[in-house]
């Protein structure tokens, strides 16, 4: 198995590149352009994220002797485009939004630049990395939002791929998460890891008042003691017992949990534990989250939703030529139209900061910027260097957090309804 991501791809690409060798048009300079053509069901708005993912894979698509010997054994290739292969590295430009903007229906969110030979190869890798990361963000944003400031922990790594998971671990932080269950996740991308224990360590233990003291002893009387393993009142009463008063938190995993959150904080107070917080689980989505927000509740772990992007496990994102030579092209076929050109975009805002419009143009033709406006796309990558000073996933985390504050309220509703903000096209003259 190859360290390297450029065999992550479908074998069309390669077939393009080795005809477009043939007939001479392998080094026509072009543009592909990343854009979804509407928001997942139900959303009024989309996250970016991977970004950063995006930029780290570019720099690992090589082809070398052992793609080549893989690409070589399935017959399918010529040694022309094997050799070609050989000596490929990516030397083009990026500009797209920023890891944490919001997109919407049109929104250019990733411009690739270069030869046809270096740009077509990256299809499939840049869309299996943005469609789950924005799907898995867009997500989690919606359960942020419903959270109304309370915590959310990110445990969801044993309902998807192995890597998937790290993915969107970082995904939920940079969309409000808190933490997340997963240590790869933690180590690898810096998001706060979190965890206790599970029903089998009280199971493990000949009662679970045994199990507590066990827990408490190894981490201390902060910890987070999982009440509902038999019966949750009397779990509570002797989690309290054995932790007392200063017990960090109780966690409830099932049952009506509503009703749940209500009992376990009064008789918490009635135990005189009135700082120990209640954390909920179990199937928790957006809509679910916002069922619970009248209730007493301080955090919530979310698992299988959130991996999944709750409920749309793709962003819908394509990658489509839009210009070849400085010319511009499109697809006109019916409901999978493409917009043709190099396009920016401008998010405008009313003096009190709210995002009233995006707008997006021709790159080459300026529009107007107010005071209060802003240029989305920026450059991410240059002559195949990545741009320095790009945003750490803290500052992408706080982009997010400022854009969503920007959207009107309206676009925060988690019932179907229109975009969050309009998109203008200035387009007309590209047909």
């Amino acid at each position: 198995m190859t360290s390297g991501t450029a065999l992550m791809t479908d074998q069309y690409e390669l077939t393009m590149l080795d005809a477009a060798l043939a007939d001479g048009t392998a080094d026509r300079r072009c543009t592909f352009e990343v854009f979804a053509r509407s928001l997942p069901h139900g959303r009024r708005y989309g996250v970016v994220a991977g970004i950063p993912r995006v930029l780290e894979a570019l720099g690992r698509f090589r082809f070398g002797d052992e793609e080549i010997a893989a690409l070589r054994a399935t017959g399918a290739l010529s040694q022309r485009v094997l050799d070609h292969l050989a000596d490929l590295h990516f030397a083009g430009d990026v500009v797209g939004y920023p890891e944490g903007e919001l997109y919407f229906p049109g929104s250019p969110i990733l411009s690739v630049t270069g030869t046809f030979a270096e740009c077509v190869l990256l299809e499939t890798l840049v869309l299996s990395i943005l469609n789950h990361d924005c799907a898995i963000a867009s997500a989690a944003a919606r359960m942020t939002t419903a959270a109304a400031g309370r915590r959310l922990i990110e445990m969801g790594s044993r309902r998807t791929h192995e890597e998937a998971a790290v993915a969107a671990a970082r995904a939920a932080y940079l969309a409000g998460f808190a933490a997340t269950s997963n240590l790869e996740a933690a180590a690898r991308h810096g998001v706060p890891s979190t965890g206790t224990s599970a029903h089998a360590f009280t199971l493990l233990h000949d009662s679970e008042e045994e199990a507590f003291r066990a827990q408490v002893a190894a981490l201390g009387v902060g910890t987070t003691l999982l009440v509902d393993t038999y019966d949750i009142t009397e779990g509570i009463e002797t989690a309290v017992r054995v932790a007392g008063p200063e017990l960090g938190a109780v966690r409830i995993d099932s049952g009506d949990l509503g009703v749940m959150a209500q009992r376990a904080r009064a008789q918490l107070d009635s135990l005189g534990a009135t700082g120990t917080r209640v954390v909920l689980s179990g199937d928790l989505d957006e809509h679910a989250i916002a069922g619970l927000r009248a209730e007493p509740v301080d955090a919530y772990g979310v698992g299988t939703s959130v991996v999944t992007g709750s409920g749309a496990p793709t962003a819908g994102m394509v990658y489509k030529l839009v210009e070849v030579e400085g010319r511009p092209v499109a697809k006109r076929s019916s409901s999978k139209e493409s917009r043709g050109g190099v396009k920016s975009a401008v998010r405008r805002h009313k003096p009190t900061g709210t995002a009233v419009e995006e707008v997006v143009h021709q790159h080459h033709v300026p529009v107007e910027v107010g005071e209060h406006d802003r240029v989305v796309p920026v450059d991410l990558v240059k002559a195949g260097e990545p741009v320095a000073g790009l945003p750490s996933l803290d500052q992408a985390r706080e982009h997010l957090r400022r854009n969503l504050v920007a959207i009107p309220w309206e676009g925060l509703k988690l019932s179907r309804g229109e975009p969050a903000i309009p998109t203008t096209f200035l387009l007309d003259s590209l047909g």
